[in-house]
């Protein structure tokens, strides 16, 4: 089963680098991984989207949970 997690990261100053430490940690279960750059008024956003492909079901539900220990981060997914 292939899991497509979205992360919507609130706060990126903040949050950014305690996501990307959990993104390494697991970089070799995730597939692929996409970065939305928000832009607005030609400003980069405090907020920015992730997209993540990850092939195992299971690896991806404990990504999820290390991902939902933090603040400010929305996480939605959908499973193939």
């Amino acid at each position: 089963m292939t899991t497509i997690v979205g992360l919507k990261i609130n706060n990126k100053q903040e949050n950014a680098l305690k996501v990307q430490q959990i993104l390494t940690e697991n970089g070799c279960k995730i597939k692929t991984r996409i970065g939305l750059n928000v832009v607005e008024n030609n400003e980069c956003s405090p907020s920015g989207l992730i997209l993540l492909e990850i092939v195992d079901e299971k690896e991806a539900e404990k990504i999820v949970e290390m991902l939902s220990k933090l603040n400010e981060i929305e996480i939605q997914q959908m499973k193939f």
